[in-house]
């Protein structure tokens, strides 16, 4: 019963308008090639810095000025923007509904009468 409810609770979810805000937006940035690209070379100075602490050494200056610089132009991207937002307000969306279980969860744990269905 717990997991045909929580199945039910995920296909209303993915039904809302902010999950299919982020959905779109999501495809839109798999879309934007520029927004990739320029994803995937944060990535890979991210990780070249993660090597580098690892190895007990600071990452360069030069590394972390390219960084701040790919940060400032994917943040000025309107693709990888929209994707921001809607990730922000499904959020929100997610934060209510986990409100919501928990005050079920507080409702249940009191309650004196047992239901299977």
């Amino acid at each position: 019963m717990l997991s045909e409810r929580a199945i039910e609770l995920g296909r209303i979810i993915g039904q809302t308008a902010e999950y299919q805000a982020v959905k779109r937006a999501s495809d839109a940035l798999t879309d934007d090639k520029e927004a990739v690209a320029l994803l995937e070379k944060m990535e890979r100075l991210r990780q070249e810095a993660q090597r580098a602490i690892g190895r007990g050494e600071q990452p360069t200056a030069e590394m972390e000025q390219q960084l701040d610089a790919l940060l400032g132009e994917i943040q000025t991207n309107a693709t990888y923007q929209r994707v921001l937002v809607a990730n922000e307000n499904f959020d929100k969306v997610m934060v209510q509904v986990n409100q919501w279980i928990l005050d079920g969860i507080k409702k249940g744990a009191t309650s004196s009468i047992i239901t299977l269905a």
